[in-house]
């Protein structure tokens, strides 16, 4: 998954993307409301955590603006104002959850579940055939044989599996599970595919991830032309 964080403190932004790329978020960092704003509306995100105090436009500017356009998009509130009528003002302008700084990770990441849970099994797993994966533990298992990621596997197979009998282009895939400092010119999503491929399909009579020529793959049980 995909977040914008949107925060013009350095260190903390800098504290939240590298907490959340190594739980196998692709994570892109905006300094101040117009470029927030602007990259909640042209890439592709799950979910933003968004300061309040930003420079250019403010947190609730670009939330409300967000909203016209983008009303599903799980938005989380960051702010140093703890004041209930803060938190109400934040809340009233459309976001999704209030957080208050200064704050654990782990709360962070908590709360960022719960604003991606909606979109997932309530059981937390998402299923194709005899393939499933577990979004808590970030483990996959096919046939009942449990099979060990890496966090951009696991962020590639999730993206699969959200988006199962559909073809992704190699740019769909790139852009999101990977940040803004994806380098186009190299054969990453390729590579990484591959990885996936052996792991998930291997030496199994039907495999899952599929090559369709032209244009990029697909998680399919069938042949696809």
């Amino acid at each position: 998954m995909r977040i914008l964080v949107a925060d013009d403190e350095a260190k903390i932004a800098q504290f939240i993307r590298k907490g959340l790329k190594e739980e196998g978020y692709a994570v892109d960092v905006a300094s101040d409301g117009d470029e927030a704003l602007n990259l909640a509306l042209h890439e592709d995100y799950d979910a933003v955590v968004l300061d309040i105090m930003l420079p250019g436009i403010d947190g609730i500017g670009v939330l409300k603006k967000l909203r016209a356009t983008r009303p599903d998009l799980p938005v989380m509130l960051v702010s140093a104002r703890d004041q209930v009528s803060d938190k109400v003002r934040g809340l009233d302008a459309g976001a999704d959850d209030y957080l208050t700084k200064p704050f654990a990770f782990e709360e962070l990441l908590a709360r960022l579940r719960a604003l991606l849970r909606p979109r997932v099994r309530p059981d937390s797993t998402l299923s194709y055939a005899d393939l499933s994966l577990d979004l808590r533990t970030h483990k996959a298992s096919r046939g009942g044989a449990t099979i060990e990621l890496s966090n951009r596997e696991y962020a590639l197979l999730e993206y699969f599996m959200r988006n199962a009998d559909q073809v992704i282009t190699r740019t769909m895939i790139a852009n999101h599970v990977w940040d803004l400092n994806f380098d186009t010119d190299t054969n990453i999503v390729d590579v990484y595919v591959a990885y996936l491929r052996k792991k998930i399909d291997g030496e199994r009579e039907v495999h899952l991830i599929r090559t369709v020529r032209g244009r990029g793959y697909m998680l399919s049980e069938h042949e696809k032309p």
